[in-house]
């Protein structure tokens, strides 16, 4: 038994030592961008990139020419406008179809479940999607990047199942009381699956805020761009030219480096802010169905 014991707790501490290392070299990165971006651009040359060095000179010159920006404040207006609405489309429709199809009393139930997820394995292709878009006359607006996300398949399976895990005992005492099916849905439902929600608004979320190749696709309107296409077009060494002289800034590149560091961590930070309000639900929901009783 001691050695069963002294065995496990070493493998503890060498798991806690390699998962250690792990969360390291995944945060890395992200702390060496906010280093940089407070950082003098000639100090981060000078020690070789390296994060742990001593902050001479700090400057947020680079968070002023972003702010600054028309296009990153645009680009952050329009990306909210489509984040927003798409997901309060996505969620109502989603929740709506996954509804109808956990109900037991639908003679085709199970033939359409099979057929949605069927659909999961085919590509609608990028050819058919913009021939939709051209004719629905949707080109070089943002409701080309809302329509087709305003349903996710895998979202409706998800949420279907969250439905079924619901006692049907609850649904039929609130069908006594007279209550009909969308009351059931928004009071009796809704409610018992609010991990299955956060779970679909952080994946919708997160999905959404780093797409951009729609975006150049179906935009010609650089007002109309999303963040993510912004800090696309300026990690682009041949649009440095325009995007500078956007925010009047001299063309040098020891201040692009400075911008494309500061944007890089105002892009990422909004995103990041959602997950420790929505961890709790998201635990649950991915948790949902892995312990029985």
């Amino acid at each position: 038994m001691k050695d069963k014991s002294i065995a496990y707790k070493i493998f503890t501490v060498c798991n806690t030592i390699v998962l250690t290392l792990i969360a390291l070299a995944c945060l890395y990165p992200f702390f060496y961008v906010v280093v940089a971006s407070i950082s003098d651009p000639n100090e981060l040359i000078k020690h070789n990139g390296l994060l742990f060095r001593p902050l001479n000179d700090i400057t947020f010159a680079g968070y002023k020419m972003v702010f600054n920006n028309k296009l990153v404040l645009s680009g952050y207006k329009n990306t909210m406008i489509i984040l927003v609405v798409g997901l309060v489309f996505n969620l109502i429709l989603t929740t709506m179809g996954a509804y109808v199809l956990s109900l037991k009393e639908l003679m085709l139930r199970k033939p359409l479940t099979i057929l949605v997820i069927i659909t999961m394995y085919f590509s609608g292709g990028m050819v058919p999607a913009y021939l939709n878009i051209r004719s629905l006359g949707l080109m070089d607006s943002l409701w080309s990047l809302i329509i087709p996300g305003a349903i996710s398949t895998s979202n409706l399976i998800i949420m279907r199942s969250a439905f079924m895990s619901v006692p049907e005992s609850l649904s039929e005492a609130a069908k006594m009381d007279g209550a009909s099916h969308g009351k059931i849905l928004i009071k009796v439902m809704l409610p018992l699956v609010k991990a299955t929600l956060a779970v679909m608004v952080l994946y919708y979320g997160v999905s959404h805020w780093n797409a951009w190749f729609n975006s150049s696709i179906y935009l010609r309107t650089s007002s109309k761009y999303p963040l993510q296409l912004v800090l696309r077009n300026i990690l682009i060494e041949s649009q440095t030219t325009d995007m500078m002289s956007d925010i009047g800034a001299a063309e040098s590149p020891q201040v692009l480096q400075l911008l494309k560091y500061s944007l890089i961590v105002v892009s990422s930070l909004p995103i990041m802010a959602i997950y420790p309000f929505l961890q709790k639900f998201f635990q649950k929901g991915v948790m949902m169905g892995a312990v029985k009783g």
